[in-house]
């Protein structure tokens, strides 16, 4: 039975338009490093597609090299170890540490990874699963969606454009926005989600809008 946390999230994006059952060994290969919360939501839901893609809940062993890339020399990665297990339909990564739980977000499209301090701390179990069930009820459609040069939104008219997503590709833009490419629909294409943002990490450092936070004082904690 659905907590009632994720049927407010259902609520607003509707039953999954994919999905596909999480296997057993990967339940269990998770355990203890990811929210007890994630897991039962994987094995009562499976990895999912949502809203046609514009968000899915997704294997984090696919994205383990991807938020490495990602996060190496930001400080992060010697705060926790940290897992996407969520993306968007353009690329956002949503990250879940062991011990930070839900807490950091890659934006490759904007070349920024971002966090909140107060979100930065170890966690006990029960504030683990907390930061997954907001995650989830916290969550609305525009969250995941993009928005054009004009401020209109791109996922419903890139799927008529493109067609529809397979399980590993996103909407990527070509020129990408950090080489000064515009947020405009005819600059989207379907890429591969790992090769795209791989490219992406590897054209320049990503920005850290960080403000507030003391690396430092939270590797002391």
């Amino acid at each position: 039975m659905r907590d009632e946390d994720f049927e407010y999230f259902i609520s607003k994006f509707g039953e999954a338009t994919k999905s596909s059952p999480v296997p057993a060994a990967s339940l269990e290969k998770w355990r203890n490093k990811l929210p007890d919360q994630l897991l039962k939501y994987w094995k009562q839901e499976g990895w999912c597609e949502y809203a046609n893609g514009l968000f899915c809940t997704v294997d984090p062993d696919d994205y383990e090299d991807l938020v490495d890339e990602w996060l190496a020399d930001t400080g992060l990665d010697e705060i926790d170890a940290f897992h996407v297990i969520a993306r968007s339909a353009f690329g956002d990564l949503y990250v879940c540490g062991e011990k930070t739980g839900r807490s950091v977000t890659i934006d490759c499209v904007l070349n920024m990874v971002s966090a909140l301090e107060n979100e930065l701390k170890e966690k006990t179990r029960a504030d683990l699963d907390f930061s997954i069930r907001c995650f989830f009820a916290f969550s609305d459609l525009d969250r995941f969606e993009m928005k054009d040069e004009d401020g209109q939104p791109l996922f419903e008219r890139a799927r008529a454009k493109l067609g529809p997503l397979d399980p590993h590709e996103i909407y990527g833009f070509e020129p990408a926005i950090v080489l000064g490419g515009k947020i405009l629909l005819e600059n989207l294409a379907k890429v591969n989600a790992n090769v795209h943002l791989t490219i992406l990490r590897q054209i320049a450092e990503p920005e850290l809008p960080l403000s507030g936070i003391d690396i430092e004082k939270l590797l002391d904690s």
